[in-house]
């Protein structure tokens, strides 16, 4: 089995007795001791529960059950809480955390037969673009090593590119998955806000956070996503809606679109960026293939990051309050008092880009200035919605760039805090207006990858999934490798 094998591939090989379980997942913790300490992509490796998870997995399979997904290695991104192991995301606060209960996700996935190896690496709290902000290092691109893997989910997505595991679980609030996929050249899907629990999920922006699938490719994404997906009741955000679909494609494959589909192309994404090259060629292809390319417009669109930091921020604010020093996480040495207490273990426990957002959040809440800016914001986040209904009122999905550059070095942006928030430009409207969008492999500019990216309407996963299915059929744009020419 290659270490570049997808999920489908190593399924394959499990129902046929090729390989067990315990193999497959012996030789994933072998790949990661070997190469993750020049890339940096994991907090916590866990080798004996993984072990013990395969051999049950193994078990199973010889029991009968043949689900594609049992004894599956895969990662978890260090956010999700998973029951007596280190759970951090990514932060000095809670570098001493060990989680009392599962998120949803984590349960979904251990019931699916999936082995996690391990927590990958993050920005910390999911306050990022490059992965540059964790208490654990920054992460490395495999493509480049000078170079940023993205945000906030880069652990999770170098990990996939660099081969270590094939598929790996991240989160999205503002283009957390999508951006980190296209950096470094795998496949990234952002559910639907409400397909797929967020309890559990240690919360940077409660109306925005959304799990997702990171994988090589659009048939890994399905198969993951089935086992993301569904209803939760102790989630008050998790959509009731008919999943039955996703349980096909999980056995199944994604199959043929029926007809062609009119593909969108926002007037306000194309107008400059260093993906025009090869979004060009991506746009040739999916001509070739029949769908029709449309112009249409978002004209919110310039609004969107100003928008997007308001509301991040006031409800990182919120959500970090918690992290006092009391009840769990960083406590400073010695406490004179409750305030000395309070004060010093959150200046000590949370990185330079948290207190900076935890301070613009409650600038915005702030009596005074909470009409000004956020009231206002959320009006904008309104019309921004109302954008996207309005050009799938024309269009099947909406075509457009991931990222504004492809992978940048590291340190470039560090000292300018707006730059960097620019690299969420294509990725955040979508966010705010809680579509699902994926991040697909469509090209490489000077050596590094970039992606496109795909936006549908609300629960309608199926026509990005689709489509990129039908577009990597015809291209190998996801086979390439670190160290491929490209």
């Amino acid at each position: 089995m290659s270490e570049f094998s997808s999920l489908r591939e190593m399924s394959t090989g499990l129902a046929k007795g090729d390989f067990s379980s315990v193999e497959l997942t012996q030789e994933h913790l072998s790949r990661i001791q070997k190469a993750d300490p020049g890339i940096n992509s994991f907090i916590t490796v866990n080798p004996e529960n993984a072990l013990a998870h395969a051999a049950q997995a193994d078990q199973q399979r010889a029991a009968g059950d043949q689900r594609p997904t049992v004894g599956l290695p895969f990662a978890h991104k260090d956010i999700f809480c998973t029951n007596g192991v280190l759970t951090t995301a990514g932060s000095k606060m809670l570098s001493n955390f060990i989680a009392p209960y599962d998120a949803t996700v984590v349960t979904k996935m251990a019931e699916a037969g999936m082995v996690s190896v391990g927590k990958t690496n993050m920005d910390e709290f999911a306050m990022g673009s490059s992965n540059e902000n964790s208490f654990f290092g920054p992460v490395s691109n495999p493509w480049n090593t000078d170079c940023v893997p993205g945000g906030s989910s880069g652990g999770s997505a170098a990990a996939v590119a660099a081969g270590l595991v094939a598929a790996a679980t991240g989160t999205d609030t503002g283009g957390s998955i999508r951006q980190p996929a296209a950096l470094c050249g795998i496949t990234g899907l952002k559910p639907t806000y409400g397909r797929v629990s967020r309890y559990g999920m240690i919360a940077f922006a409660s109306s925005l956070d959304q799990a997702g699938p990171m994988t090589r490719d659009a048939e890994d994404a399905a198969l993951m996503l089935s086992v993301m997906a569904g209803f939760d009741h102790r989630d008050s955000t998790s959509a009731q809606r008919d999943d039955s679909w996703l349980a096909e494609l999980a056995v199944k494959g994604i199959p043929e679109l029926d007809q062609p589909l009119t593909i969108g192309l926002p007037d306000e994404y194309f107008r400059s960026s260093e993906y025009m090259d090869a979004l060009e060629m991506a746009k040739a292809e999916l001509q070739t293939l029949g769908h029709t390319l449309k112009s249409v417009s978002l004209p919110h669109t310039e609004s969107a990051i100003p928008v997007y930091y308001v509301l991040a921020s006031a409800e990182a604010s919120t959500n970090l309050s918690r992290y006092d020093g009391v009840r769990f996480g960083h406590r400073c040495e010695s406490p004179q008092s409750l305030q000395d207490l309070y004060e010093r273990s959150r200046e000590e426990g949370f990185g330079q880009e948290v207190k900076r957002r935890i301070l613009t959040g409650t600038y915005t809440l702030s009596v005074g200035y909470f009409d000004a800016y956020y009231l206002k914001a959320q009006k904008i986040r309104r019309l921004i919605a109302q954008d996207f209904t309005d050009a799938f009122a024309e269009v099947d999905l909406v075509l457009a760039p991931t990222a504004p550059t492809p992978a940048f070095k590291k340190n470039q942006l560090t000292d300018d805090p707006v730059a960097m928030y620019q690299q969420d430009l294509y990725t955040v409207p979508t966010s705010l207006a809680g579509l699902p969008a994926m991040s697909v492999p469509c090209g490489f500019s000077q050596g590094l990858p970039m992606g496109m990216q795909l936006i549908a309407p609300a629960f309608r996963e199926d026509l990005p999934l689709m489509l990129a299915a039908q577009f990597q059929r015809h291209t190998d744009w996801h086979r390439r490798r670190p160290g491929d020419a490209s």
